[in-house]
């Protein structure tokens, strides 16, 4: 007498770039909410519901899954938008969005939390100025007009990173009070001396 087969139970398709956007869907948000040192592997693969040991597959290290992450956020800026820089006003234009994305009442983009939260460790310090060279820096550059290019366009993402500490993280009350209007007409002379235009 033969044994009755078995039934088949159906395997569940992978699906690798759902697996993989998932996961740095889920990185950006442990990241921005508790930086690099602040978060393993294991919390980032609990997030979605996945084991480590594939976090580690698909990316290979904390520090590859962390540098994919944050050359996503600058590739996508709010800020930095290709457009907003390559505009006729770009000093105007970027104080305006500044001010909008730094409105008290908004959430803060998760790019700017995971950089703020991350700056104290070497090695993200490391990634994260590698990618905001590359990407945000190097555009900016590209449009400074006038001496010193790389150092102006250097100070033009100090002053927009300043007002979102102060404004947004810290709540410091002349800034975090004030009309948009007259903070962006403060802010955007010295964006035009920086950036020449």
């Amino acid at each position: 007498m033969s044994k009755p087969r078995k039934k088949r139970t159906k395997v569940r398709p992978r699906n690798a770039p759902a697996t993989r956007e998932a996961i740095l869907g889920s990185a950006l948000r442990a990241f921005a909410e508790r930086g690099y040192d602040g978060v393993g592997l294991r919390e980032i693969a609990e997030g979605i519901g996945v084991t480590a040991m594939l976090v580690h597959h698909y990316f290979g290290s904390k520090d590859q899954l962390f540098s994919e992450v944050v050359a996503r956020a600058v590739a996508t800026p709010s800020i930095f938008t290709q457009e907003n820089i390559a505009s006729a006003n770009p000093s105007e234009v970027l104080a305006t969005t500044l001010l909008k994305a730094t409105d008290p009442d908004q959430e803060p983009l998760d790019g700017f939390l995971i950089f703020l939260h991350s700056a104290s460790t070497r090695r993200a310090a490391e990634i994260t100025r590698e990618k905001i060279e590359k990407h945000q820096h190097k555009a900016l550059a590209a449009v400074v007009r006038g001496d010193h290019a790389n150092a102006r366009a250097a100070l033009v993402l100090a002053v927009i990173a300043g007002v979102q500490i102060m404004r947004q993280m810290i709540g410091l009350a002349p800034l975090a009070k004030a009309d948009p209007k007259v903070l962006a007409k403060l802010v955007a002379p010295m964006l035009r001396q920086l950036i020449g235009s």
